[in-house]
């Protein structure tokens, strides 16, 4: 049957920054297709929140790891706890990225204007949502290699198809040096991971191992009124999006259902990237 595809019962997941907005949408469209989830964050209690969450509404198995995925050592760690314990490693969501919020005092969501952004911000941006990828997908794409099998889906935006408008984050009364900017670095990783994807499903697209870009975008978070006024102007739909709307996407691009899908971007953003 066909919906039958779309079931990934007892296959083993890697979520990484799995306990965030998007990355428990990864953890519950796992659970919906039967999967089994293992999230990886650096915030113990977080993890132990979510996992709590999810295992009172699935009442399925779920892993939890507190690890720094730009450490080589810490997930070639899990992998071994993993392939011991499961003897395959099935699935892998590269999610976790500093991702600066517009109402939020990210260190990197301030008015850091391009020439004077700091290195130290830019190399631990980089560590953290690309280098971090690129661990995930050598650790744990080496078990898949050996299996001769697995999906990887790489978590980009619309900013990775997109240059941020950074009319967005204008406030009006405010001079232009005190204006908060998304920042360089979130533009060039959710660029570069859409490379990676692009170089991972050619070198293993014969291997049994399919990659995939998701590029979300506009996610609903309780964001300041007028920004969202500003943002829905630039979507066809009229609105942002809701967390539990990526659920599908992500199952069907994790599953047999996508069984031939490979090295593509799927954009979901109400249509905002082709205006």
């Amino acid at each position: 049957m066909l919906f039958d595809k779309f079931m990934i019962e007892k296959k083993v997941c890697v979520i990484t920054g799995g306990t965030g907005l998007l990355g428990k949408r990864h953890v519950e469209a796992v659970l919906e297709g039967r999967g089994i989830p293992v999230i990886i964050s650096k915030t113990q209690s977080k993890l132990e929140e979510t996992k709590r969450i999810f295992t009172d509404k699935y009442h399925l198995p779920i892993e939890i790891f507190s690890a720094d995925i730009t450490r080589r050592k810490e997930l070639e760690d899990i992998k071994n706890i993993l392939v011991e314990k499961y003897g395959h490693i099935d699935i892998l969501i590269n999610n976790a990225a500093n991702n600066p919020k517009v109402e939020a005092s990210s260190a990197n969501m301030q008015p850091l204007h391009f020439t004077d952004f700091p290195l130290e911000l830019w190399e631990k941006d980089i560590a953290v949502g690309l280098t971090g990828a690129f661990l995930c997908c050598q650790v744990f794409g080496a078990v898949m290699e050996k299996q001769r099998c697995g999906v990887i889906l790489n978590i980009s935006s619309d900013y990775g198809i997109l240059a941020p408008d950074q009319r967005l984050y204008r406030v009006e009364g405010i001079p232009d040096e005190m204006q908060k900017i998304k920042p360089v670095t979130y533009s060039v990783v959710k660029h570069a991971i859409g490379g990676l994807t692009k170089y991972l499903a050619t070198y293993w697209g014969d291997k049994g191992i399919r990659v995939n870009t998701l590029c979300p975008s506009g996610i609903y978070d309780h964001q300041d009124k007028t920004f969202v006024e500003k943002f829905v102007k630039n979507v066809p739909m009229g609105r942002m999006s809701l967390p539990e709307e990526y659920l599908g996407t992500i199952l069907y691009m994790v599953s047999d259902a996508s069984s031939f899908l490979n090295g593509a971007t799927i954009v979901i953003d109400g249509g905002k990237s082709i205006w």
